[in-house]
């Protein structure tokens, strides 16, 4: 979120099978051996813009799995384009520092090296062998053969992504970096990407700017998602951990390429392979322009929808923001959050149980601020330490992901 209420507002056709809409949803695709297709890292499509000029690029992504598998598949969205997109080749491989691949794998969509993804449209790519490590590197290729008009991607990504020049053709199986020349710190066309690997399911973790990393340090992986993961895969390897959050973001509110959180529930979450168990941490943008009970409300339609579809919700308290640098802050909005977080700490009929955020970064002396040590320096967002607090504060009991973690 770029800001509180009003100001932060202010703030595929040729193979039917591939290129469709939503992927399997939650539980689906489970093996007779018991391997399926688990998240192991997701990103919410969040904008599009339009671009001149651009045709023969290739754009070089690097992301972080969070659970490991033995076969691998990329998730690419078109979901906000007018103009179909032409994906020419799809590579992805373990990244060797910078925008460099140790050894490309060459992806498929049906069996062919080229999809064209139409205007609102997604594909899913065939399964790739490939051993992909948990908590790894993966660097996802994608070669725009034809003339791109518009792009849909997730604009915050906190990590550096890799460009070659317009026309300069297909560096999609480069093992070397020298071609790409040119940065950019968003997702293009990427929404996911899957492996198959003994099922422990997905935690997704539904969310705004805060999830979404805002503020930590670039290039490292410190948002509080990835640092759950870490925590997770040294106590029960297997579970994945997929981030949702989008910058802005709010329960009450949205907009076309922002929907509110319940509007985006079904894409973003209860879609996802494998997802087993969902965080929600949302509710500190609608402060300025909403009830608490409009709030409530909104958390507890999410919460019914994901119990319909044989999740465990999470719920988390909303952090204190008093002093945030874009304003927003009043006496009312405190009320307002106080009310909301009763509500969490309260409310074992909503969720199965929740994530006390608020506690773990507040100011002792002053619980309407965040501790200085957690404060990223805007008093809204968290520091690295901050988010480290968040991931450390939840009892990984709670995610339903296995026994003997805490």
């Amino acid at each position: 979120m770029r800001s509180i209420g009003s100001g932060l507002a202010a703030l595929l056709l040729a193979l039917a099978a591939v290129v469709a809409g939503p992927v399997a949803p939650a539980g689906a695709g489970q093996r007779a051996d018991g391997h399926g297709w688990t998240g192991t890292w997701a990103t919410a499509p969040s904008e599009h813009y339009e671009v001149s000029g651009m045709s023969e690029v290739t754009v070089r992504m690097p992301v972080r799995t969070s659970v490991g598998g033995s076969r691998v598949r990329v998730r690419l969205s078109n979901a906000y384009a007018t103009q179909p997109v032409t994906i020419g080749h799809a590579t992805v491989g373990l990244r060797d520092g910078g925008s460099a691949v140790k050894r490309p794998y060459e992806v498929r969509f049906g069996g062919q090296r080229q999809v064209t993804i139409p205007a609102g449209g997604t594909a899913v790519s065939d399964p790739v062998r490939f051993p992909l490590p948990a908590g790894a590197d993966l660097v996802v290729s994608l070669y725009l053969s034809g003339q791109v008009t518009h792009i849909t991607d997730h604009w915050w990504a906190q990590q550096t992504v890799y460009w070659t020049d317009y026309r300069a053709g297909d560096h999609a199986a480069d093992t070397g970096g020298d071609a790409f020349t040119w940065t950019t710190t968003s997702w293009p066309f990427l929404s996911g990407v899957d492996v198959t690997a003994p099922r422990a399911g997905a935690v997704v973790t539904l969310g705004d700017s805060i999830t979404d990393g805002s503020y930590s340090t670039a290039d490292t992986n410190r948002r509080w998602p990835d640092l759950l993961s870490a925590r997770l895969n040294a106590c029960r390897p297997g579970a994945g951990v997929l981030n949702a959050g989008i910058t802005s973001n709010r329960i009450t509110a949205g907009t076309q390429t922002n929907p509110s959180a319940p509007a985006r529930l079904e894409r973003d979450v209860l879609s996802q392979p494998g997802a087993r168990t969902l965080i929600l941490f949302e509710g500190i943008n609608d402060l300025g322009g909403a009830s608490a009970e409009q709030i409530i409300a909104g958390m507890k339609t999410i919460a019914r929808r994901a119990h319909q579809r044989g999740m465990r919700v999470i719920g988390a308290t909303i952090t204190p923001y008093m002093g945030f640098t874009w304003g927003g802050w009043t006496e009312e909005t405190e009320a307002r959050r106080r009310q909301v977080n009763a509500f969490v700490r309260h409310s074992a009929h909503v969720f199965d149980d929740y994530a006390d955020f608020d506690r773990a970064v507040r100011d002792p002396a002053d619980p309407r601020k965040l501790g200085a040590a957690y404060d990223s320096g805007d008093h809204l967002h968290p520091s690295d330490a901050g988010m480290k607090a968040f991931a450390d504060s939840i009892d990984l009991t709670s995610l339903g992901l296995g026994r003997g973690c805490s």
